[in-house]
């Protein structure tokens, strides 16, 4: 029986403990010993505190720093002052889709900084290979022969790799069908053997652009890892530990009482197999604590703001572990003692990108500009980048622009009057996609509307100015956008006339299942990115005297 219950350890059994172990003369073997695991997901290269915005139980709204290499190594110091025989692992997404801080170096510093903390192993996520299966092993096993040429092997002059395993049971190479990762790895301390297997999100193509997963497959992560099972009960391990780069919602913050947690991570739960003693999971960016049936399973919430802590009783000799507690620690820069040299290296990276990242772009015409999307389906924010995007390459040919929101990963906030920086635009949208010019017939572009409602998903595109459209959730799927309201500059979109529809190269070549845009009869690369795009426009409106604030006549209408 494999149990998630929180236990307080008062000073007498402590004491009590100590007593015990003083007084043994012969140690029990098959006595359970004690495994700690520290777990982090979802880094995103924030090497530094971010914003953690979060509601209490009671509804109260809650702002603070949290994070940063300095402060998470000064937390695993603690712990593994506590327990000397720590094990560290992370759950995907360690790197890719950065800060421009550690995008400008192509994450190396990141790598750098995880070495530092100790890390033992890592799930793949999905943004560990945004560029290329090539770049990721190049990531993993060092030099310099890189497609980011102009990134790689400067932020040192020689790049040693990661010094600890990524891991991927369900990902295979497209032309030898053998995996391109280790799908496990085994840790012995304390005389027992932990053995984690991890796995990918099993829709990865869903999640990659098409030339990031160019050559290799993906297979669901409950036959991945359930087929190398018997092999690694083979070593004879003692536990066994999926670290897996997917998750759920829960039904709160940080939640521990999960009856209702959502998402697919559920389904993968219930189909592994019997032997896995724990699930630590990732993607979903969520901070929770919950149980599917008797399989524990954990979130660490996003951008290091929080570790969790997992304790497991192992029993040697046998394969039988409970999991005694689990809990998430909040990175608090306030509270612990940061670790000297990996606040030297954070401190070194700020310093090294500030003449980029510190560059002022412009003023916007409103204390923020938000990625939220409203009961209608539109966000500010996604309006101004489409717009920008549309400015960028109208000259080449381009009607409409659409932006998918799950590309936009950071709010737009400017301070007191000081314009908003390089840096600030790069963290909102960090990819350094390209933008592209794709042919569409006008009934097309009303299929590509309609490919935001896909299953129990709703992947939001936001519109650049002059279209609009009207949509009832009560249509099915495939059909929601009414196709008489859907107009561009107060007129009618027509079906057969070919409009030029700018789009990233994640969602131009089909990225999120948008696969209508592959359907088109042409597709250009315009060869500017997205981020140059809006800081151009954003520099361009204020000197016009026209500040972006977001603000117009609603583009999206949701009918009630």
């Amino acid at each position: 029986m494999k149990t998630l219950a929180l236990r307080k350890t008062t000073l007498a059994s402590v004491c009590s403990l100590a007593l015990i172990f003083s007084t043994a003369t012969v140690a029990d073997t098959s006595a359970p010993v004690r495994i700690t695991i520290a777990a982090i997901n979802d880094l995103h290269g924030n090497l530094h505190p971010s914003a953690l915005t979060y509601q209490d139980n009671e509804g109260n709204t809650h702002h603070r720093e949290a994070g940063g290499i300095a402060t998470l190594g000064g937390m695993l110091n603690e712990l593994r002052i506590q327990d000397p025989d720590l094990l560290v692992v992370g759950a995907g997404d360690l790197i890719g889709a950065s800060p421009a801080s550690s995008a400008l170096w192509a994450d190396e510093p990141v790598i750098e900084a995880l070495r530092g903390l100790g890390l033992n192993l890592s799930s793949s996520g999905n943004h560990e290979f945004d560029n290329g299966k090539a770049e990721l092993l190049r990531m993993i096993n060092g030099g310099c022969d890189s497609n980011r040429r102009e990134k790689a092997c400067k932020f040192r002059d020689h790049y040693p790799g990661t010094g600890f395993p990524y891991l991927a049971a369900n990902v295979l190479d497209s032309e030898t069908n053998e995996l391109l990762l280790p799908a496990y790895h085994i840790e012995e301390r304390k005389g027992v053997k932990i053995a984690f297997v991890s796995a990918v999100p099993g829709d990865l193509k869903s999640h990659v652009s098409p030339k990031g997963i160019a050559g290799i497959k993906a297979i669901s992560e409950v036959e991945g890892i359930n087929r190398v099972i018997p092999e690694i009960k083979a070593h004879g391990v003692n536990a066994i530990v999926a670290v897996i780069h997917q998750g759920g919602t829960p039904p709160a913050f940080n939640a521990t009482d999960c009856s209702t947690l959502s998402g697919q991570i559920v389904d993968v739960a219930k189909g592994l197999d019997p032997a896995v003693d724990l699930l630590i999971t990732g993607h979903t960016h969520q901070a929770y604590q919950c149980s599917v049936g008797d399989l524990p399973v954990t979130q660490a919430g996003e951008y290091g703001h929080f570790i969790t802590k997992l304790e497991l009783d192992v029993t040697p000799g046998q394969h039988r572990a409970t999991v005694v507690s689990s809990r998430n620690l909040l990175v608090d820069p306030q509270r612990y003692a940061v670790d000297p040299q990996l606040a030297k290296l954070a401190d070194e990276v700020e310093a090294r990108s500030r003449e980029k990242t510190g560059q002022p772009v412009a003023r916007i015409g409103a204390p923020s500009i938000l990625r939220a999307v409203n009961a209608d389906g539109e966000s500010a924010m996604g309006n101004v980048v489409a717009d920008a995007q549309l400015a960028a390459s109208r000259e080449q040919g381009a009607d409409i622009a659409f932006v998918h929101t799950r590309g936009l990963r950071k709010d737009l906030f400017q301070h007191g009057d000081r314009p908003l920086t390089y840096g600030q635009l790069f963290t909102a949208q960090p990819f350094g996609n390209s933008l592209i010019i794709t042919q569409l017939k006008g009934a097309q572009v009303l299929a590509l509307l309609n490919e935001q409602w896909q299953g129990d998903e709703f992947h939001s595109l936001q519109v650049s100015k002059g279209v609009q459209f009207r949509w009832d959730p009560k249509r099915p799927i495939g059909n929601r956008i009414i196709a008489q309201s859907l107009t561009l500059n107060g007129k009618p979109i027509e079906m057969d006339k070919t409009y030029g529809v700018t789009a990233n190269d994640f969602i131009a070549y089909g990225g999120n299942n948008f696969s209508t845009f592959l359907k088109g009869s042409r597709q250009v690369d315009t060869g500017i990115a997205d981020v140059d795009a809006l800081a151009h426009y954003l520099k361009t409106s204020e000197a016009l005297g026209v500040a972006v604030s977001a603000a117009g006549e609603p583009r999206i209408v949701r009918v009630k």
